[in-house]
C-alpha cells in the first residue's frame, strides 16, 4: 500500500516503483483511493485543489517509493475545423459552457457529449470518437505547473 503525499518535479528519466494510470477526472481528485491493474492499493493525499498532469511524480510517505501519474486512454471526442478560425469559435463556445478541453494547434478534445457534438457539427466541425489520453486545461485560475 502506498500513501502518496507529494509530488515532485515531473522527469521521465526517474526510476518509479509503480506507474499510475489515471483519467482527467481522477488526476483531480486529492484525496482518494486507487487500486491498480495489478491489484496493489494506493491513497491519494495531496494538497486540495491540486490537479496531476501527465509525468507527475508522486512521492510515497513511508517508504519514499515513487509513483509516476500516467494519462489513461479514455474516451474522448476530437475535434477539427477546416480552418483556425473555426477552431477558436469552437473553443470559444465550449468555453461558455465550462467544459474541459485539451487544446492543440490542430484539434479540441472533450469528454463525450452528444449535446456538445451536435452543436460542433452545426458549427462545421469534425468530431471524431477516439479512444486516447485526456488532458485538459487546468484553467486560468487552476493549479498546475509546466509540462
Amino acid at each position: 500500500m502506498y500513501t502518496l503525499t507529494q509530488r515532485k518535479q515531473p522527469n521521465p528519466d526517474t526510476v518509479v516503483t509503480l506507474t499510475l494510470a489515471l483519467t482527467a477526472e481522477e488526476r483531480t481528485r486529492t484525496r482518494h483511493r486507487f487500486e491498480t491493474e495489478d491489484g496493489q492499493t494506493v491513497f491519494v493525499r495531496l494538497p486540495r485543489g491540486m490537479v496531476l498532469q501527465d509525468g507527475d511524480i508522486l512521492l510515497d510517505e513511508t517508504s519514499e517509493s515513487l509513483v509516476r501519474i500516467a494519462a489513461k486512454p479514455e474516451p474522448v471526442f476530437t475535434v477539427t475545423a477546416p480552418t483556425l478560425l473555426d477552431l477558436l469559435r469552437a473553443a470559444y463556445h465550449l468555453g461558455n459552457r465550462h467544459v474541459p478541453i485539451e487544446i492543440a494547434t490542430t484539434y479540441l478534445r472533450l469528454s463525450p457529449d452528444p449535446v456538445l457534438r451536435t452543436m460542433l457539427e452545426q458549427l462545421g466541425l469534425e468530431v471524431k470518437e477516439e479512444i486516447t489520453p485526456f488532458q485538459p486545461e487546468s484553467g486560468a485560475y487552476g493549479h498546475h505547473h509546466a509540462r
